[in-house]
Protein backbone atom coordinates (compact mmCIF):
# COMPACT_ATOMS: atom_id res chain seq x y z
CA UNK A 1 0.00 0.00 0.00
CA UNK A 2 3.26 2.33 0.69
CA UNK A 3 3.72 2.37 -3.09
CA UNK A 4 1.14 4.65 -4.70
CA UNK A 5 1.69 7.08 -1.79
CA UNK A 6 5.22 7.16 -2.63
CA UNK A 7 4.90 7.41 -6.29
CA UNK A 8 2.24 10.85 -5.14
CA UNK A 9 4.46 12.02 -2.81
CA UNK A 10 7.50 11.71 -5.30
CA UNK A 11 5.22 13.55 -7.61
CA UNK A 12 3.75 16.15 -5.70
CA UNK A 13 7.98 17.34 -4.85
CA UNK A 14 8.83 17.33 -8.73
CA UNK A 15 5.70 19.27 -9.79
CA UNK A 16 6.34 22.13 -7.25
CA UNK A 17 9.59 22.11 -7.97
CA UNK A 18 8.30 22.52 -11.60
CA UNK A 19 5.58 25.21 -10.70
CA UNK A 20 7.93 27.04 -8.27
CA UNK A 21 10.17 27.67 -11.29
CA UNK A 22 7.75 28.80 -13.47
CA UNK A 23 6.68 31.32 -10.60
CA UNK A 24 10.16 32.48 -10.16
CA UNK A 25 10.05 34.09 -13.29
CA UNK A 26 7.39 36.41 -12.51
CA UNK A 27 7.87 39.44 -10.84
CA UNK A 28 6.82 39.99 -6.97
CA UNK A 29 4.18 41.87 -7.99
CA UNK A 30 2.73 39.91 -10.94
CA UNK A 31 2.86 36.74 -7.58
CA UNK A 32 0.94 39.14 -5.27
CA UNK A 33 -1.21 40.44 -7.96
CA UNK A 34 -5.30 39.82 -6.94
CA UNK A 35 -6.34 38.01 -9.54
CA UNK A 36 -9.88 36.67 -7.93
CA UNK A 37 -8.54 33.65 -6.88
CA UNK A 38 -10.04 32.09 -3.52
CA UNK A 39 -6.47 33.08 -2.40
CA UNK A 40 -6.34 35.67 -4.34
CA UNK A 41 -2.90 35.52 -6.17
CA UNK A 42 -0.23 33.19 -7.05
CA UNK A 43 1.68 34.13 -3.73
CA UNK A 44 -1.44 33.08 -1.82
CA UNK A 45 -2.30 30.51 -3.00
CA UNK A 46 1.20 29.06 -2.75
CA UNK A 47 1.02 29.79 1.01
CA UNK A 48 -2.00 28.40 1.40
CA UNK A 49 -0.79 24.92 -0.21
CA UNK A 50 2.12 24.88 2.30
CA UNK A 51 0.37 25.96 5.41
CA UNK A 52 -2.26 22.93 4.66
CA UNK A 53 0.52 20.49 4.35
CA UNK A 54 1.76 21.70 7.21
CA UNK A 55 -1.68 21.41 8.74
CA UNK A 56 -2.17 17.18 7.82
CA UNK A 57 1.53 16.18 7.97
CA UNK A 58 1.70 17.22 11.39
CA UNK A 59 -1.48 15.42 12.08
CA UNK A 60 -0.62 12.32 9.95
CA UNK A 61 2.72 12.18 12.38
CA UNK A 62 0.23 12.26 15.49
CA UNK A 63 0.46 15.95 16.39
CA UNK A 64 -1.86 17.95 16.31
CA UNK A 65 -2.04 21.54 14.67
CA UNK A 66 -4.18 24.72 15.93
CA UNK A 67 -6.81 25.99 14.21
CA UNK A 68 -5.68 28.69 11.72
CA UNK A 69 -6.89 30.83 9.22
CA UNK A 70 -6.21 29.14 6.02
CA UNK A 71 -5.14 32.11 4.04
CA UNK A 72 -2.84 33.20 6.95
CA UNK A 73 0.56 34.46 5.10
CA UNK A 74 3.41 31.39 6.40
CA UNK A 75 6.12 33.61 4.36
CA UNK A 76 5.79 36.96 2.94
CA UNK A 77 9.26 36.64 0.67
CA UNK A 78 9.06 34.43 -2.44
CA UNK A 79 12.80 33.18 -1.73
CA UNK A 80 11.62 32.05 1.79
CA UNK A 81 8.41 30.57 0.63
CA UNK A 82 10.21 28.44 -2.06
CA UNK A 83 12.96 27.00 0.81
CA UNK A 84 10.05 26.06 3.09
CA UNK A 85 8.78 24.57 0.31
CA UNK A 86 11.29 22.54 -0.41
CA UNK A 87 11.71 21.17 3.46
CA UNK A 88 8.06 20.26 3.50
CA UNK A 89 8.48 18.17 0.04
CA UNK A 90 11.55 15.93 1.75
CA UNK A 91 9.45 15.90 5.05
CA UNK A 92 6.49 14.64 2.55
CA UNK A 93 8.46 12.09 0.53
CA UNK A 94 10.65 11.06 3.19
CA UNK A 95 6.69 10.31 5.48
CA UNK A 96 5.08 8.67 2.41
CA UNK A 97 8.39 6.51 1.64
CA UNK A 98 8.25 4.18 5.13
CA UNK A 99 4.77 4.20 5.83
CA UNK A 100 3.92 1.98 9.01
CA UNK A 101 2.11 -0.68 8.15
CA UNK A 102 -1.52 -0.42 8.29
CA UNK A 103 -1.40 3.16 8.63
CA UNK A 104 -3.61 3.85 5.51
CA UNK A 105 -6.25 2.06 7.25
CA UNK A 106 -6.89 3.86 10.85
CA UNK A 107 -8.39 7.02 11.42
CA UNK A 108 -7.28 10.58 13.05
CA UNK A 109 -9.16 12.51 15.42
CA UNK A 110 -7.88 16.00 14.57
CA UNK A 111 -9.68 19.61 15.51
CA UNK A 112 -10.77 20.94 12.26
CA UNK A 113 -10.46 24.65 11.33
CA UNK A 114 -13.99 25.28 11.85
CA UNK A 115 -13.55 24.90 15.56
CA UNK A 116 -15.34 21.26 15.83
CA UNK A 117 -13.49 17.65 16.57
CA UNK A 118 -13.68 15.33 13.10
CA UNK A 119 -12.59 12.04 12.97
CA UNK A 120 -11.98 10.68 9.63
CA UNK A 121 -10.49 7.51 8.14
CA UNK A 122 -6.93 7.40 6.18
CA UNK A 123 -8.44 6.21 3.56
CA UNK A 124 -10.32 9.26 2.68
CA UNK A 125 -7.67 11.76 4.17
CA UNK A 126 -4.42 10.40 1.94
CA UNK A 127 -6.52 11.27 -1.20
CA UNK A 128 -7.46 14.41 -0.38
CA UNK A 129 -4.39 15.36 0.71
CA UNK A 130 -2.49 14.55 -2.89
CA UNK A 131 -5.79 16.34 -4.17
CA UNK A 132 -5.82 19.05 -2.82
CA UNK A 133 -2.36 19.42 -3.59
CA UNK A 134 -3.25 19.02 -7.41
CA UNK A 135 -6.28 21.36 -6.96
CA UNK A 136 -4.34 24.44 -5.54
CA UNK A 137 -1.58 23.96 -8.70
CA UNK A 138 -3.90 23.79 -10.82
CA UNK A 139 -5.39 27.43 -9.71
CA UNK A 140 -1.74 28.44 -9.67
CA UNK A 141 -1.49 26.87 -13.23
CA UNK A 142 -4.57 29.12 -14.49
CA UNK A 143 -3.34 32.28 -12.84
CA UNK A 144 0.02 31.71 -14.59
CA UNK A 145 -2.24 32.17 -17.55
CA UNK A 146 -3.76 35.28 -16.93
CA UNK A 147 -0.84 36.74 -16.09
CA UNK A 148 0.41 35.89 -19.77
CA UNK A 149 2.93 33.12 -18.66
CA UNK A 150 3.07 29.30 -20.07
CA UNK A 151 2.14 27.73 -17.49
CA UNK A 152 4.36 24.38 -16.99
CA UNK A 153 3.55 20.78 -18.01
CA UNK A 154 1.70 19.18 -14.64
CA UNK A 155 0.54 15.54 -15.72
CA UNK A 156 1.64 13.16 -13.50
CA UNK A 157 3.26 10.48 -16.02
CA UNK A 158 4.73 13.23 -17.73
CA UNK A 159 6.37 14.78 -14.59
CA UNK A 160 7.26 11.57 -13.24
CA UNK A 161 8.39 9.86 -16.89
CA UNK A 162 9.55 13.29 -18.40
CA UNK A 163 11.11 11.80 -21.62
CA UNK A 164 9.67 7.84 -21.70
CA UNK A 165 11.89 5.56 -24.06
Amino acid sequence: MTAPWGHLARYNRLANETLYEACARLSDEERRRDLGAFFRSVHGTLNHLLLGDRIWMTRFEGGSHPSTDLGGMLHDDFVELRAARVVMDSRIERFFADLPRGFAAGTIRYLNNSGFTSEDPLDVLLPHFFNHQTHHRAQIHTLLSQLGQDPPVLDLHRVLRPNPA
